[in-house]
């Protein structure tokens, strides 16, 4: 993959219309008769059938196909608290994803406060223009009191995707690893870095799938979090330990799995080689792993190694996830997203990667060949089967846990009109100006 230069990312976003995305009308506007139904005096007809009846919003505004993705820039990818307006870009960018892998259409929304109780009351307030509510870069703890609130407020979708998305992508890469080590959940001896939004997330996820909390040791910036620590707030002592110990090479020795979420380098070759056999180690630190790719390779041969990066295998990309799983939920008209409905992409993700690889992914990536294994435990983003594949299964989760309100009754016309969808939307980028 080319290194990415200031330059060249500087560019791509200024060049041509400046940003990445944009609004573009759905309805003829091209005669008197045309405008006159858009606005005055024919916009008044659906104005007074979603006042009779609120969900005839779904059927005479863009409602049903539009996420907000909300953020209040406190922390902005790793570059932390940089306000709003800065993090602007980052939301653009969920809005790109969003329509091109799921033809969700997004305005982003950059909201100057920083207060949870006022965040909340104010994504509250607009949430009736919206059919979800996708909210990214929240510092932690606040954003486990917004989400939680907001989820209690409101009857649409309500998803932060710096926790989620991490916990379901990665949770598809540990199922697979579980399998191609020959372990078990509730056998699996984990440590992790950080405790932070993502860590936490993905650590309660992985108590759903079976791991055992008494089998989970976190440490954050400071230390093991142990019975010693009396710093924590109520979300890191979920996870407190009752073993005896203090660093993070003590709680690596024999561990089956390392679950980073934290900061480079962190992970020493020493620890590495001091786990068990067939180590997993998932190191997400960005851009720069716990541990970097080549040392971990050079330190052993047998284990599965997994970061967020694209230029080595097994990437934990969020972009797996979001798309496909507000595809479902609003499919479907979910009132929330749940653990079944995560849990339910999660197990898709691990599913669709024991499947062949179809051609145009492994032209996609300039590969010869490509397999279930150790190099290969989640899809690769650009795998066009991911919206049949991940939305369905989020839909049928939603039906059969009494969240959707509009059920599918069909669901291979369901998936051919997702499939349908990613391909119109593959032809529309590709007659996007190159520069």
């Amino acid at each position: 993959m080319p290194k990415v230069t200031r330059e060249d990312a500087l560019f791509y976003h200024s060049r041509g219309r400046h940003g990445k995305v944009e609004v573009i009308p759905t309805k003829h506007y091209d005669t008197q008769l045309d405008l006159s139904l858009a606005y005055t005096p024919g916009v008044a007809y659906p104005c007074l059938e979603i006042a009779k009846d609120p969900e005839n919003a779904y059927n005479y505004t863009a409602k049903g196909n539009l996420v907000a993705v909300i953020s209040n820039g406190t922390a902005v990818l790793g570059l932390g608290d940089i306000g709003a307006l800065a993090g602007k870009p980052v939301m653009e960018g969920k809005g790109l994803l969003f329509k091109v892998f799921a033809d969700i259409d997004v305005f982003d929304i950059e909201v100057n406060e920083k207060d949870p109780e006022k965040l909340v009351e104010i994504c509250e307030k607009i949430s009736p223009t919206f059919g979800g509510i996708n909210l990214e870069d929240i510092k932690a703890p606040d954003c486990f009191e917004v989400e939680s609130r907001l989820k209690s407020l409101v009857d649409i979708p309500v998803f932060h995707d710096d926790q989620h998305g991490t916990a379901i992508i990665s949770a598809a890469g540990l199922i697979n690893s579980l399998e191609l080590t020959g372990r078990k959940a509730e056998d699996l001896k984990m440590v992790v870095c950080g405790a932070g939004a993502a860590a936490i997330s993905c650590s309660r996820l992985y108590l759903e799938l079976g791991v055992k909390r008494e089998n989970i040791v976190m440490a954050d910036s400071k230390g093991i979090l142990n019975r010693k620590r009396r710093d924590l707030n109520k979300y890191k002592q979920e996870f407190v330990t009752d073993r005896d110990v203090n660093t993070l090479q003590e709680a690596l020795k024999g561990a089956d799995m390392f679950l980073g979420l934290s900061t480079a380098n962190i992970l020493t070759r020493e620890m590495l080689v001091s786990m068990a056999e067939n180590p997993i180690v998932f190191a997400m630190a960005n851009p720069n792993p716990e541990i970097a790719y080549e040392e971990a390779m050079a330190a052993r041969n047998d284990l599965i190694f997994a970061t967020g990066r694209s230029d080595y295998p097994n990437q934990i990309n969020n972009v797996l996830g979001f798309p496909f799983i507000f595809r479902g939920a609003l499919d479907v008209r979910a009132s929330t997203i749940n653990e079944e409905m995560k849990i339910a992409a999660a197990k898709a993700l691990a599913c669709l990667a024991k499947e062949p690889v179809p051609e145009s992914v492994l032209r996609a990536y300039n590969l010869e060949s490509l397999s279930f294994g150790r190099n290969y435990i989640i899809p690769k983003p650009l795998d066009h089967r991911l919206i049949s594949c991940v939305a369905s299964c989020v839909a049928k989760a939603a039906m059969d846990t009494g969240v959707a309100r509009v059920p599918v009754t069909d669901w291979e016309v369901y998936k051919t009109g997702l499939e349908k969808r990613i391909h119109e939307h593959i032809k529309k980028v590709g007659e996007i100006n190159e520069y």
